[in-house]
């Protein structure tokens, strides 16, 4: 299995510190140990993780997820979670929107604030408060009380590889199949139809880039 080298990082990801000064670097200096820790054997995964990565964190320019919608957008991207009203008077108010986005699902108690404190960030962009926890156990790193670990350089890549595992990705990826690994992270089960799994053909697209760099 050859290392993800800097140089390649680069230059897939050509913007990947200007949000998070160091995060490639720090990728490299952990991917070692991460591997290791969950049993990443091989470039075809590897490839496969920084595929979905990739898609889901613009490549390391969006490792939080910008909840600052208009009406209309917030209309669209929730469209049963917000009445006309209720987007009209929201918009542009970023934590009232993830609050009541996601406010009462994914383990977020109503009431709270923790739609902002756990809507999507890191590589994999987990979302939700039990999402957090679960990650929490299998990384053994206290993101319920710091959710900014999962964008910062030191624990990045083991919360994006914690997540890819705990998912149920790993099985697809060993067996090169994308529509498996996509419908796992982003879906949460497996679902024939592409169509429904955000950004399928970025994925496809990103997966032959990191094929390709990586040599597979």
């Amino acid at each position: 299995m050859a290392a993800l080298t800097l140089e390649i990082f680069k230059n897939l990801w050509p913007h990947g510190n200007a949000v998070i000064p160091g995060l490639m670097e720090g990728v490299i200096a952990s991917q070692d140990a991460i591997y290791t820790k969950y049993g990443i054997k091989s470039d075809l995964v590897v490839a496969h993780m920084f595929a979905q990565f990739s898609e889901e964190c613009g490549a390391g320019l969006e490792m939080i997820e910008n909840m600052n919608y208009s009406a209309a957008r917030l209309l669209q991207v929730f469209p049963s979670h917000f009445t006309s009203a209720q987007a009209i008077e929201l918009q542009h108010n970023p934590r009232a929107i993830a609050d009541k986005a996601y406010g009462g699902r994914m383990g977020n108690r109503i009431g709270t604030d923790d739609g902002w404190n756990f809507r999507g960030q890191g590589f994999s962009q987990l979302t939700g408060r039990d999402n957090y926890v679960s990650l929490s156990k299998t990384t053994e790193l206290d993101l319920v009380n710091h959710p900014e670990f999962l964008r910062t350089p030191e624990h990045a890549l083991e919360c994006g590889v914690g997540d890819f595992i705990q998912c149920g990705c790993l099985r697809y990826a060993e067996t090169d199949n994308l529509i498996g690994v996509s419908s796992m992270l982003n879906v949460g089960h497996f679902v024939g139809d592409t169509s429904k799994i955000n950004g399928f053909s970025m994925r496809k697209s990103w997966l032959n880039i990191w094929k390709h760099a990586l040599g597979v």
